[in-house]
């Protein structure tokens, strides 16, 4: 003899398989869309990381220079004027802007630089300006990485379902690192 089911247990067992599905679905949705978050957040450590070897790497290259380029200690202080905004600045947008500055002056530095055959031929000027120049490489892997992470978190945000989740959960989409205005365009020096 068979038992019989009764209708209401049916119902019943395929109402609660269908919430232990939604609930699973839930939670990966919630852990990867987590998992992003820390990504982003790796992602502009990385960026900070690299900003910070450079912050560290200005005032030997600045005492090396100044030596040799007495009339453009103005750009000098400037550059180190930056480099302290740079380190009072808190927020990842204040830091790109900080950045975007500071990048902008070491590049007329670089220019300028280009114009002291005698201050090239330092030894240690030329290994400080080797290391600056790798570390503006890695700065810029480092934003792109930062900005293809974003990418990837904003775009989870949007998609379904994830944007239900994301927006139960509160996330807000992540800035990207973009430029400033005219940064394409090589910096003038004039003597």
């Amino acid at each position: 003899m068979k038992a019989q089911t009764n209708p209401v247990t049916l119902v019943l067992l395929g109402f609660l398989i269908v919430i232990a599905v939604i609930a699973v679905i839930y939670i990966g949705i919630y852990n990867s869309l987590v998992s992003l978050d820390v990504k982003t957040q790796t992602a502009w450590a990385n960026v900070e990381s690299q900003y910070q070897r450079r912050y560290d790497l200005i005032p030997n290259l600045v005492n090396t220079a100044k030596g040799y380029m007495e009339f453009e200690k103005g750009l000098l202080t400037e550059i180190t004027e930056l480099r302290s905004q740079w380190g009072s600045a808190v927020t990842p947008s204040e830091k790109m802007d900080a950045s975007a500055s500071l990048e902008s002056a070491i590049g007329r530095l670089i220019v300028v630089v280009e114009n002291y055959p005698e201050l090239k031929a330092v030894e240690n000027f030329k290994t400080l300006m080797v290391q600056l120049e790798g570390t503006e490489n890695r700065i810029a892997v480092a934003r792109n990485d930062y900005n293809g992470v974003v990418r990837e978190f904003n775009t989870a945000l949007r998609v379904f379902p994830s944007n239900m989740i994301a927006n139960m959960m509160g996330m807000k989409p992540k800035l990207f690192f973009e430029s400033k205005e005219g940064a394409q365009d090589v910096p003038i020096v004039e003597f």
